[in-house]
């Protein structure tokens, strides 16, 4: 198994925002729109007073061949977050207020059953075979990879302005 990170993008916010939305959103792009399968690996809650501090982290994974997998992190820390209520086309909604911060990465493993590890010359033929056979399908992957890492970053920033701004 070879394990490359490609792309790496943060989200900030400050202010207010809808962090069920923004959860469920997320869920909802990896999971149905781009056929992940999502793990929620840690869900840390602190709550100090009428604030909350949150810390989770999801894998996702989506097999693209039996030689490529894509895995995307996130990573949700939320700081200060209290429940406030605003008045949006004037009527009365629950919304959040406070910090998010967001990390995304995208990973991209070469062969995730480790079916070209097991011999030395296996191993030979796994680089011969990444170096003249498929570079052009490395380069295609990797693309895809971080596109859809950016196009997550970007409908979650969208998200997070047009509930926040409202």
């Amino acid at each position: 198994m070879e394990k490359q990170e490609l792309i790496k993008e943060k989200l900030d916010s400050s202010g207010l925002f809808d962090f069920a939305g923004l959860y469920n959103y997320a869920h909802f792009w990896l999971k149905e729109e781009k056929n992940y399968g999502v793990t929620e690996e840690r869900y840390d809650e602190k709550v100090s007073g009428s604030s909350k501090d949150l810390r989770i982290e999801w894998r996702a994974l989506k097999s693209m061949s039996d030689y490529f997998l894509f895995e995307i992190k996130v990573k949700y820390l939320v700081t200060g977050m209290t429940d406030v209520e605003v008045e949006v086309d004037g009527k009365k909604k629950k919304m959040n207020k406070g910090r998010v911060f967001m990390e995304i990465k995208g990973t991209m493993i070469r062969d995730p059953e480790s079916h070209w590890d097991r011999t030395p010359f296996y191993r030979f033929l796994r680089d011969v075979y990444n170096k003249y056979i498929v570079p052009s399908r490395i380069d295609a992957m990797t693309d895809t990879l971080r596109y859809e890492v950016s196009d997550l970053k970007e409908d979650l920033k969208a998200f997070m302005d047009l509930v926040g701004k409202r």
